[in-house]
């Protein structure tokens, strides 16, 4: 049985209960890819993002699509010239990646990446997560929220569900109590029956949840098989379930409530034994400040526990769509934002990813939207001030007025604000790219430290 914060590997029950795996389920599908499939994308399906209704602009001939898509591509081309402002703050992350990629640290390197709906919808991220797990080893799919919190809600390597009887909190828009954890999204339900479960290709598996007074038991499957029964009640804390099963490959976990009482989910963990895990926790509508008002201390434990190598954050879209922020109070939320996530985990490193370029539909036609303007240089102070590095979106994809083009180019969607799935895969990896540039001039840097140790270990020694 598992207690608030303490790790235990499951045992079966002396009288199991029938699985759980026959419940009607609410489940969110990974997205078909186009690149190539792999044991992740074998239990995929396609599902499409769902954006709000808009006027047809008129059709783009294939002259300018191909026109558009070649400035695109130039632009992200170009964009390699643009500096990662203070990348010497990447140093530890890559240090990390360095020893992990040698063999020298046990365990899985883990990625954590906050932000809006250029995050939730796991296209960018998913990108990158393709990126770091071809060249650094697969992890596995990392932290995920519990079941199907909300309609949309997707990531490209897992699938997940969840019965009816379940509430979300958290999410953009619906205030609640703070008690999300690491995501920013719960999961509650008071009732006997209610399930969620998750398909992963992974060998160790947790459960993050809130343990509480008169919190209700809960039954544990893999692949239909009930392997434990643990309690959630207790003192209010955040609270780890472990699960270790005999082989790795594809495994279907999940979770049933046994009685009339109150549970909460937070979300859980999938991962193998090494490799890198990017772990997508963005909400659709996010804005910066929505974070402190997760409680603080669930949140740092929740981070403690994932004890990620690398935290990114992307916000600022839905802020430049607002009138109340200024240059001040938007950075001086922004570092707040920072100092929790330091405050949180002082050893991880921290990159900002500026927000893209976004336009406006007036009576006048689409507009280009000044505000980000102020969003990203109050985002750039902020980062510089507490010394995180920094990588300008807007800037990479060719600058202010430049989503104009990439929706010619079919790689910005009609709302002038997101991107398709091309375009998504288009910034993923340009920030891959920069990355790993940087990762190359400190590669160089440290064997040049290295190579240079001997030598003046021997002039210490004739000196003496």
């Amino acid at each position: 049985m598992a207690v608030a914060g303490i790790s235990a590997t499951a045992q079966t029950p002396a009288s199991p209960k029938p699985p759980v795996s026959k419940k009607r389920y609410q489940s969110s599908t990974p997205k078909a890819s186009t690149k190539k499939p792999s044991v992740k994308s074998k239990v995929a399906s396609a599902v499409r993002r769902v954006v709000p209704r808009l006027p047809k602009d008129p059709p783009v001939s294939a002259s300018t699509r191909a026109e558009a898509h070649q400035g695109v591509l130039e632009k992200v081309s170009d964009g390699i010239e643009i500096p990662v402002e203070n990348a010497a703050a990447l140093v530890p992350f890559f240090e990390q990646l360095y020893r992990h990629q040698k063999g020298e640290m046990a365990g899985a390197l883990h990625i954590l990446h906050y932000g809006d709906s250029h995050t939730a919808a796991d296209e960018w991220t998913g990108d990158l997560r393709e990126h770091f797990q071809e060249k650094f080893g697969d992890g596995g799919a990392g932290y995920s929220l519990a079941g199907r919190p909300y309609r949309g809600y997707r990531r490209e390597d897992v699938r997940s569900g969840s019965t009816r009887g379940w509430h979300a909190d958290g999410l953009a828009g619906h205030p609640g109590d703070g008690v999300y954890g690491l995501g920013g999204v719960s999961m509650s339900a008071k009732t006997p029956h209610e399930a969620v479960f998750l398909l992963a290709d992974a060998q160790e598996f947790e459960l993050f949840y809130l343990q509480q007074p008169g919190g209700g038991a809960l039954r544990i499957y893999d692949n239909g098989t009930p392997v434990d029964r643990i309690s959630t009640d207790g003192e209010m804390a955040p609270a780890y379930y472990r699960y270790d099963a005999e082989v790795g490959g594809t495994h279907r976990f999940e979770i049933e409530t046994l009685e009339h009482a109150p549970v909460r989910l937070f979300g859980w963990v999938a991962e193998n034994t090494t490799g890198v895990t990017y772990e997508t926790l963005g909400i659709n509508g996010a804005q910066a400040s929505m974070v402190l008002d997760w409680n603080e201390e669930i949140l740092r434990s929740n981070i403690e526990r994932r004890d990620p190598a690398l935290i990114v954050l992307s916000y600022g879209t839905n802020e430049a769509g607002r009138k109340d922020w200024t240059l001040e109070t938007y950075r001086d939320t922004f570092t707040r934002l920072i100092e929790r996530f330091r405050a949180a985990d002082p050893t991880a490193t921290i990159l900002v990813t500026a927000p893209p370029d976004r336009y406006i539909r007036t009576r006048k036609g689409w507009v280009v939207m000044d505000n980000v303007d102020m969003i990203v240089e109050a985002e750039r102070q902020a980062a510089a001030a507490e010394g995180c590095a920094f990588w300008d979106l807007r800037a990479k994809m060719g600058g202010k007025g430049s989503m104009r083009q990439w929706v010619l180019a079919g790689m910005g969607q009609r709302d002038h604000v997101h991107f398709t799935a091309p375009g998504y895969r288009m910034i993923g990896d340009a920030l891959f790219r920069d990355l790993m540039s940087q990762y190359d001039v400190f590669l160089k840097a440290r064997d040049a430290v290295a190579q240079a140790e001997p030598s003046d270990a021997g002039a210490r020694s004739v000196a003496h």
